[in-house]
Protein backbone atom coordinates (compact mmCIF):
# COMPACT_ATOMS: atom_id res chain seq x y z
CA UNK A 1 0.00 0.00 0.00
CA UNK A 2 1.51 3.31 -1.11
CA UNK A 3 0.75 6.21 1.17
CA UNK A 4 1.61 9.85 1.69
CA UNK A 5 0.05 9.89 5.15
CA UNK A 6 1.91 11.68 7.90
CA UNK A 7 0.80 10.29 11.26
CA UNK A 8 3.83 9.20 13.26
CA UNK A 9 3.73 5.73 14.84
CA UNK A 10 2.63 5.42 18.45
CA UNK A 11 5.84 3.52 19.12
CA UNK A 12 8.69 4.72 16.92
CA UNK A 13 10.51 1.61 15.62
CA UNK A 14 13.98 3.00 16.35
CA UNK A 15 13.24 4.53 19.74
CA UNK A 16 11.35 1.47 20.99
CA UNK A 17 13.62 -1.04 19.22
CA UNK A 18 10.87 -2.77 17.29
CA UNK A 19 11.52 -5.67 14.96
CA UNK A 20 11.14 -5.24 11.20
CA UNK A 21 7.90 -7.20 11.34
CA UNK A 22 6.50 -5.03 14.13
CA UNK A 23 7.39 -1.86 12.25
CA UNK A 24 5.94 -3.17 8.98
CA UNK A 25 2.64 -4.39 10.41
CA UNK A 26 2.25 -1.22 12.46
CA UNK A 27 2.71 0.90 9.35
CA UNK A 28 0.22 -1.22 7.42
CA UNK A 29 -2.39 -0.84 10.18
CA UNK A 30 -1.70 2.89 10.49
CA UNK A 31 -2.13 3.47 6.76
CA UNK A 32 -5.39 1.54 6.68
CA UNK A 33 -6.61 3.41 9.73
CA UNK A 34 -5.76 6.86 8.50
CA UNK A 35 -6.84 6.41 4.88
CA UNK A 36 -10.02 4.36 5.41
CA UNK A 37 -11.06 3.52 8.96
CA UNK A 38 -11.07 7.08 10.37
CA UNK A 39 -13.68 8.42 7.95
CA UNK A 40 -15.93 5.36 8.29
CA UNK A 41 -15.84 5.45 12.10
CA UNK A 42 -18.41 8.28 12.15
CA UNK A 43 -21.03 6.14 10.40
CA UNK A 44 -20.41 3.06 12.52
CA UNK A 45 -20.73 5.12 15.69
CA UNK A 46 -23.87 7.00 14.65
CA UNK A 47 -25.67 3.90 13.40
CA UNK A 48 -24.21 1.41 15.89
CA UNK A 49 -23.41 -0.63 12.79
CA UNK A 50 -20.66 -3.20 12.32
CA UNK A 51 -17.47 -2.17 10.44
CA UNK A 52 -17.94 -4.71 7.65
CA UNK A 53 -15.95 -2.68 5.11
CA UNK A 54 -12.99 -2.46 7.49
CA UNK A 55 -12.90 -6.22 7.91
CA UNK A 56 -12.80 -6.64 4.14
CA UNK A 57 -9.78 -4.33 4.10
CA UNK A 58 -8.18 -6.28 6.94
CA UNK A 59 -8.59 -9.47 4.93
CA UNK A 60 -7.22 -7.98 1.71
CA UNK A 61 -4.22 -6.56 3.57
CA UNK A 62 -3.47 -9.89 5.23
CA UNK A 63 -4.00 -8.53 8.75
CA UNK A 64 -7.00 -10.78 9.34
CA UNK A 65 -4.46 -13.59 9.65
CA UNK A 66 -1.88 -11.65 11.64
CA UNK A 67 -1.42 -14.39 14.28
CA UNK A 68 -1.80 -17.35 11.94
CA UNK A 69 1.55 -19.16 11.49
CA UNK A 70 3.48 -18.16 8.38
CA UNK A 71 3.53 -21.72 7.01
CA UNK A 72 -0.28 -21.66 7.05
CA UNK A 73 -0.54 -18.34 5.20
CA UNK A 74 -0.46 -15.76 8.00
CA UNK A 75 2.08 -13.35 9.44
CA UNK A 76 2.99 -15.53 12.42
CA UNK A 77 2.86 -12.56 14.80
CA UNK A 78 3.36 -13.10 18.52
CA UNK A 79 1.31 -11.42 21.24
CA UNK A 80 3.49 -8.31 21.45
CA UNK A 81 3.53 -7.78 17.69
CA UNK A 82 -0.24 -8.16 17.51
CA UNK A 83 -0.76 -5.74 20.41
CA UNK A 84 1.42 -3.05 18.84
CA UNK A 85 -0.36 -3.43 15.49
CA UNK A 86 -3.84 -3.32 17.01
CA UNK A 87 -3.04 -0.14 18.95
CA UNK A 88 -2.56 1.65 15.61
CA UNK A 89 -6.03 0.56 14.50
CA UNK A 90 -7.49 1.82 17.78
CA UNK A 91 -6.33 5.36 16.98
CA UNK A 92 -8.75 5.58 14.09
CA UNK A 93 -11.67 3.35 15.02
CA UNK A 94 -11.93 1.90 18.50
CA UNK A 95 -14.79 -0.42 17.57
CA UNK A 96 -12.81 -1.91 14.69
CA UNK A 97 -9.80 -2.49 16.94
CA UNK A 98 -11.93 -4.11 19.63
CA UNK A 99 -13.80 -6.43 17.27
CA UNK A 100 -10.52 -7.19 15.49
CA UNK A 101 -9.24 -8.39 18.86
CA UNK A 102 -12.18 -10.76 19.26
CA UNK A 103 -11.35 -12.27 15.87
CA UNK A 104 -7.58 -12.40 16.32
CA UNK A 105 -7.87 -14.03 19.74
CA UNK A 106 -9.21 -17.17 18.06
CA UNK A 107 -5.88 -17.41 16.22
CA UNK A 108 -3.62 -16.10 18.99
CA UNK A 109 -4.97 -18.48 21.63
CA UNK A 110 -4.90 -21.52 19.36
CA UNK A 111 -1.60 -20.55 17.71
CA UNK A 112 1.37 -18.79 19.38
CA UNK A 113 0.02 -19.11 22.92
CA UNK A 114 -1.01 -22.77 22.65
CA UNK A 115 2.35 -23.61 21.07
CA UNK A 116 4.03 -22.59 24.33
CA UNK A 117 1.93 -24.91 26.47
CA UNK A 118 2.98 -28.36 27.67
CA UNK A 119 0.36 -30.61 26.08
CA UNK A 120 0.05 -34.34 25.64
CA UNK A 121 0.95 -35.48 22.12
CA UNK A 122 -2.59 -36.54 21.23
CA UNK A 123 -4.06 -33.26 22.51
CA UNK A 124 -1.53 -31.23 20.53
CA UNK A 125 -2.24 -33.23 17.39
CA UNK A 126 -5.98 -32.60 17.83
CA UNK A 127 -5.34 -28.88 18.38
CA UNK A 128 -3.13 -28.53 15.31
CA UNK A 129 -5.46 -30.48 13.07
CA UNK A 130 -8.45 -28.40 14.09
CA UNK A 131 -6.84 -24.99 13.80
CA UNK A 132 -5.67 -25.62 10.24
CA UNK A 133 -9.27 -25.85 9.08
CA UNK A 134 -10.20 -22.61 10.77
CA UNK A 135 -7.08 -20.76 9.64
CA UNK A 136 -7.73 -21.78 6.04
CA UNK A 137 -11.21 -20.23 6.18
CA UNK A 138 -9.75 -16.97 7.43
CA UNK A 139 -6.91 -16.76 4.90
CA UNK A 140 -8.82 -17.93 1.84
CA UNK A 141 -12.38 -16.80 2.50
CA UNK A 142 -11.95 -13.89 4.89
CA UNK A 143 -14.01 -15.70 7.53
CA UNK A 144 -14.54 -13.62 10.67
CA UNK A 145 -14.50 -15.29 14.08
CA UNK A 146 -16.19 -13.78 17.13
CA UNK A 147 -15.26 -14.52 20.73
CA UNK A 148 -18.40 -14.47 22.90
CA UNK A 149 -17.08 -14.55 26.44
CA UNK A 150 -19.27 -12.91 29.08
CA UNK A 151 -22.29 -14.60 30.61
CA UNK A 152 -23.30 -12.18 33.33
CA UNK A 153 -21.76 -14.24 36.13
CA UNK A 154 -18.36 -15.09 37.55
CA UNK A 155 -17.25 -17.41 34.73
CA UNK A 156 -15.60 -14.69 32.64
CA UNK A 157 -13.52 -13.71 35.68
CA UNK A 158 -12.33 -17.31 35.99
CA UNK A 159 -14.16 -18.04 39.26
CA UNK A 160 -16.58 -20.75 38.09
CA UNK A 161 -17.18 -22.95 35.06
CA UNK A 162 -18.81 -21.41 32.00
CA UNK A 163 -22.57 -21.80 32.01
CA UNK A 164 -22.60 -22.41 28.27
CA UNK A 165 -22.26 -26.18 27.89
CA UNK A 166 -21.15 -28.64 25.22
CA UNK A 167 -22.75 -32.01 25.85
CA UNK A 168 -21.25 -34.95 24.02
CA UNK A 169 -23.42 -36.58 21.38
CA UNK A 170 -22.89 -38.76 18.32
CA UNK A 171 -20.36 -37.06 16.04
CA UNK A 172 -19.93 -33.92 18.12
CA UNK A 173 -21.60 -31.80 20.78
CA UNK A 174 -24.85 -30.01 21.57
CA UNK A 175 -24.19 -26.40 22.60
CA UNK A 176 -26.56 -24.64 24.99
CA UNK A 177 -26.18 -21.29 26.70
CA UNK A 178 -26.25 -17.53 26.50
CA UNK A 179 -23.44 -15.01 25.95
CA UNK A 180 -24.00 -11.34 26.72
CA UNK A 181 -22.09 -8.38 25.26
CA UNK A 182 -21.16 -10.76 22.45
CA UNK A 183 -19.28 -8.52 20.03
CA UNK A 184 -19.81 -9.17 16.30
CA UNK A 185 -23.20 -10.78 16.97
CA UNK A 186 -24.99 -11.19 13.65
CA UNK A 187 -21.85 -10.31 11.68
CA UNK A 188 -19.28 -13.03 12.38
CA UNK A 189 -19.15 -16.22 10.34
CA UNK A 190 -18.24 -18.29 13.39
CA UNK A 191 -18.70 -17.77 17.12
CA UNK A 192 -15.68 -19.03 19.06
CA UNK A 193 -17.57 -20.00 22.18
CA UNK A 194 -15.97 -20.92 25.48
CA UNK A 195 -18.11 -23.61 27.03
CA UNK A 196 -17.95 -26.42 29.57
CA UNK A 197 -17.86 -29.92 28.11
CA UNK A 198 -20.21 -32.42 29.75
CA UNK A 199 -20.22 -36.19 29.27
CA UNK A 200 -23.99 -36.12 29.75
CA UNK A 201 -26.69 -34.00 31.40
CA UNK A 202 -25.76 -35.35 34.84
CA UNK A 203 -22.08 -34.43 34.62
CA UNK A 204 -20.75 -31.82 37.10
CA UNK A 205 -19.40 -28.67 35.37
CA UNK A 206 -15.69 -27.99 35.90
CA UNK A 207 -13.43 -25.17 34.71
CA UNK A 208 -10.86 -27.81 33.77
CA UNK A 209 -13.28 -29.08 31.12
CA UNK A 210 -13.56 -25.75 29.31
CA UNK A 211 -13.66 -26.14 25.53
CA UNK A 212 -13.31 -23.58 22.77
CA UNK A 213 -15.52 -24.38 19.77
CA UNK A 214 -16.35 -22.48 16.58
CA UNK A 215 -20.12 -22.45 16.20
CA UNK A 216 -21.22 -21.59 12.64
CA UNK A 217 -23.35 -18.47 12.65
CA UNK A 218 -25.89 -20.14 10.37
CA UNK A 219 -26.25 -23.28 12.50
CA UNK A 220 -29.76 -24.20 13.56
CA UNK A 221 -30.48 -22.96 17.08
CA UNK A 222 -28.18 -19.92 16.92
CA UNK A 223 -29.93 -16.60 17.35
CA UNK A 224 -29.13 -13.00 18.26
CA UNK A 225 -31.39 -11.06 20.56
CA UNK A 226 -31.83 -7.59 22.05
CA UNK A 227 -31.08 -4.03 21.06
CA UNK A 228 -27.65 -2.42 20.86
CA UNK A 229 -27.61 1.27 21.72
CA UNK A 230 -24.68 1.81 24.14
CA UNK A 231 -22.69 4.84 25.26
CA UNK A 232 -19.55 3.93 23.34
CA UNK A 233 -17.90 1.23 21.22
CA UNK A 234 -21.16 1.22 19.32
CA UNK A 235 -19.76 -0.46 16.21
CA UNK A 236 -18.95 -3.65 18.11
CA UNK A 237 -22.66 -4.63 17.90
CA UNK A 238 -22.38 -6.69 21.08
CA UNK A 239 -25.89 -8.12 21.28
CA UNK A 240 -26.93 -11.20 23.24
CA UNK A 241 -26.13 -14.54 21.62
CA UNK A 242 -28.26 -17.63 22.26
CA UNK A 243 -27.25 -21.25 21.63
CA UNK A 244 -30.33 -23.47 21.78
CA UNK A 245 -29.42 -27.14 21.35
CA UNK A 246 -26.97 -26.28 18.57
CA UNK A 247 -25.23 -29.30 17.08
CA UNK A 248 -21.58 -28.87 16.08
CA UNK A 249 -19.40 -31.67 14.75
CA UNK A 250 -15.85 -32.48 15.80
CA UNK A 251 -14.42 -30.15 13.16
CA UNK A 252 -15.77 -27.21 15.16
CA UNK A 253 -13.06 -27.68 17.79
CA UNK A 254 -10.70 -24.74 18.30
CA UNK A 255 -9.21 -25.88 21.62
CA UNK A 256 -9.71 -29.39 23.02
CA UNK A 257 -10.99 -29.80 26.55
CA UNK A 258 -8.58 -28.44 29.15
CA UNK A 259 -6.32 -26.46 26.80
CA UNK A 260 -8.00 -23.13 27.51
CA UNK A 261 -7.83 -23.83 31.26
CA UNK A 262 -4.07 -24.39 30.91
CA UNK A 263 -3.63 -21.29 28.77
CA UNK A 264 -5.52 -19.10 31.24
CA UNK A 265 -3.23 -20.29 34.04
CA UNK A 266 0.07 -20.32 32.18
CA UNK A 267 -0.46 -17.37 29.79
CA UNK A 268 -2.30 -14.73 31.88
CA UNK A 269 -1.09 -11.92 29.58
CA UNK A 270 -3.60 -13.27 27.05
CA UNK A 271 -6.24 -11.30 28.95
CA UNK A 272 -4.51 -8.00 28.09
CA UNK A 273 -5.57 -8.13 24.45
CA UNK A 274 -8.40 -5.64 25.01
CA UNK A 275 -5.90 -2.91 25.88
CA UNK A 276 -4.49 -2.03 22.41
CA UNK A 277 -7.79 -0.41 21.39
CA UNK A 278 -7.55 1.94 24.37
CA UNK A 279 -3.84 2.58 23.94
CA UNK A 280 -4.72 3.83 20.47
CA UNK A 281 -7.59 5.95 21.80
CA UNK A 282 -5.28 7.59 24.35
CA UNK A 283 -2.84 8.52 21.58
CA UNK A 284 -5.67 9.79 19.38
CA UNK A 285 -7.06 12.07 22.11
CA UNK A 286 -3.62 13.57 22.68
CA UNK A 287 -3.06 14.01 18.93
CA UNK A 288 -6.44 15.75 18.58
CA UNK A 289 -5.57 18.24 21.31
CA UNK A 290 -2.20 19.15 19.84
CA UNK A 291 -3.65 19.54 16.36
CA UNK A 292 -6.57 21.63 17.64
CA UNK A 293 -4.42 23.99 19.68
CA UNK A 294 -2.05 24.44 16.73
CA UNK A 295 -5.00 25.42 14.50
CA UNK A 296 -4.54 22.37 12.28
CA UNK A 297 -7.69 20.36 13.00
CA UNK A 298 -9.80 19.78 9.86
CA UNK A 299 -13.30 21.14 10.20
CA UNK A 300 -12.31 23.96 12.56
CA UNK A 301 -11.08 27.51 11.88
CA UNK A 302 -7.27 27.75 11.56
CA UNK A 303 -6.99 29.59 14.88
CA UNK A 304 -4.01 28.90 17.13
CA UNK A 305 -4.64 28.53 20.85
CA UNK A 306 -1.28 27.19 21.88
CA UNK A 307 0.09 30.42 23.36
CA UNK A 308 -1.99 30.27 26.54
CA UNK A 309 -0.15 28.91 29.63
CA UNK A 310 -3.22 27.02 30.80
CA UNK A 311 -3.34 25.14 27.49
CA UNK A 312 0.37 24.39 27.62
CA UNK A 313 0.13 23.02 31.15
CA UNK A 314 -2.82 20.83 30.23
CA UNK A 315 -0.99 19.39 27.23
CA UNK A 316 2.05 18.75 29.40
CA UNK A 317 -0.16 16.85 31.86
CA UNK A 318 -1.64 14.80 29.03
CA UNK A 319 1.78 14.05 27.55
CA UNK A 320 3.18 12.89 30.90
CA UNK A 321 0.20 10.60 31.41
CA UNK A 322 0.50 9.27 27.85
CA UNK A 323 4.22 8.54 28.19
CA UNK A 324 3.70 6.80 31.53
CA UNK A 325 0.94 4.68 30.02
CA UNK A 326 2.94 3.76 26.93
CA UNK A 327 6.04 2.83 28.90
CA UNK A 328 4.27 0.61 31.41
CA UNK A 329 2.17 -1.07 28.72
CA UNK A 330 5.15 -1.65 26.44
CA UNK A 331 7.18 -3.17 29.27
CA UNK A 332 4.35 -5.48 30.22
CA UNK A 333 3.70 -6.82 26.72
CA UNK A 334 7.45 -7.19 26.19
CA UNK A 335 7.85 -9.51 29.18
CA UNK A 336 4.67 -11.49 28.42
CA UNK A 337 5.45 -15.21 28.53
CA UNK A 338 4.27 -18.48 30.03
CA UNK A 339 4.28 -18.81 33.82
CA UNK A 340 5.27 -15.21 34.65
CA UNK A 341 6.49 -14.47 38.15
CA UNK A 342 4.42 -12.46 40.62
CA UNK A 343 6.09 -9.13 39.85
CA UNK A 344 5.44 -9.52 36.13
CA UNK A 345 1.82 -10.45 36.77
CA UNK A 346 1.29 -7.46 39.05
CA UNK A 347 2.77 -5.29 36.30
CA UNK A 348 0.31 -6.79 33.81
CA UNK A 349 -2.66 -5.97 36.02
CA UNK A 350 -1.22 -2.51 36.64
CA UNK A 351 -0.75 -1.93 32.91
CA UNK A 352 -4.30 -3.08 32.20
CA UNK A 353 -5.71 -0.72 34.84
CA UNK A 354 -3.51 2.16 33.71
CA UNK A 355 -4.38 1.94 30.03
CA UNK A 356 -8.11 1.67 30.63
CA UNK A 357 -8.28 4.48 33.18
CA UNK A 358 -5.74 6.83 31.60
CA UNK A 359 -7.30 6.61 28.15
CA UNK A 360 -10.47 8.09 29.61
CA UNK A 361 -8.59 10.60 31.76
CA UNK A 362 -6.63 11.85 28.74
CA UNK A 363 -9.85 12.14 26.73
CA UNK A 364 -11.46 14.12 29.57
CA UNK A 365 -8.49 16.48 29.71
CA UNK A 366 -8.64 16.85 25.94
CA UNK A 367 -12.26 18.01 26.06
CA UNK A 368 -11.58 20.46 28.90
CA UNK A 369 -8.51 21.84 27.14
CA UNK A 370 -10.03 22.19 23.68
CA UNK A 371 -13.26 23.69 24.98
CA UNK A 372 -16.84 23.74 23.74
CA UNK A 373 -16.19 22.72 20.15
CA UNK A 374 -14.68 19.47 21.37
CA UNK A 375 -18.15 18.34 22.46
CA UNK A 376 -19.59 18.64 18.95
CA UNK A 377 -20.31 15.38 17.18
CA UNK A 378 -18.88 16.86 13.98
CA UNK A 379 -15.47 16.26 15.57
CA UNK A 380 -14.24 12.87 16.73
CA UNK A 381 -13.00 13.76 20.21
CA UNK A 382 -16.39 13.21 21.83
CA UNK A 383 -16.46 9.70 20.34
CA UNK A 384 -12.98 9.02 21.72
CA UNK A 385 -14.24 10.09 25.14
CA UNK A 386 -17.30 7.82 24.99
CA UNK A 387 -15.32 4.87 23.68
CA UNK A 388 -12.60 5.35 26.29
CA UNK A 389 -15.07 5.08 29.16
CA UNK A 390 -15.94 1.48 28.22
CA UNK A 391 -12.50 -0.06 28.80
CA UNK A 392 -12.51 -0.22 32.58
CA UNK A 393 -15.73 -2.27 32.52
CA UNK A 394 -14.50 -5.13 30.36
CA UNK A 395 -14.00 -8.64 31.71
CA UNK A 396 -12.04 -10.60 32.66
CA UNK A 397 -9.78 -7.82 34.01
CA UNK A 398 -12.04 -4.90 34.88
CA UNK A 399 -10.47 -1.95 36.70
CA UNK A 400 -11.95 -3.13 39.99
CA UNK A 401 -10.76 -6.71 39.55
CA UNK A 402 -7.26 -5.47 38.69
CA UNK A 403 -7.09 -3.45 41.88
CA UNK A 404 -8.35 -6.41 43.89
CA UNK A 405 -5.76 -8.75 42.37
CA UNK A 406 -2.91 -6.25 42.80
CA UNK A 407 -3.73 -5.63 46.46
CA UNK A 408 -3.99 -9.31 47.34
CA UNK A 409 -0.84 -10.25 45.44
CA UNK A 410 1.14 -7.49 47.15
CA UNK A 411 0.08 -8.53 50.65
CA UNK A 412 -0.03 -12.32 50.37
CA UNK A 413 2.42 -14.91 49.15
CA UNK A 414 1.04 -18.04 47.51
CA UNK A 415 -0.67 -20.26 50.06
CA UNK A 416 -0.84 -17.63 52.80
CA UNK A 417 -4.07 -16.88 54.65
CA UNK A 418 -5.18 -15.19 57.86
CA UNK A 419 -6.73 -18.30 59.37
Amino acid sequence: MTSTLTDAPIFDPDQWQLTEQQAHLGQLARELGQSRFADRAVKYDREASFPTENFKDLHESGLLGICIPADLGGHGADLKTYMLTASEIGRYCGATALTFNMHVSSCLWTGPLADDLSLEADVRAELESGRKRHYQRIIEDGAVYAQPFSEGGAAAAGKVAFGTTATRTDGGWLINGKKIFASLSGHANFYGALCTELKDSNDTPSRRNTMYVAVPANAEGVRVEGEWDPLGMRGTVSRTLIFDNVFVDKEALLMPRGVYFSAAKEWPHMFMTLTPSYMGIAQAAYDFTVSYLRGEMPGTPPVKRRMYPTKQLAVAQMRIMLEQTKSLWFQSITEARTSPDKESLIRAWTAQYTVMENANEIAQLAIRTCGGQAMLRSLHLERLYRDSRCGALMLPWTAELCMDMIGKAALYEQGESDE
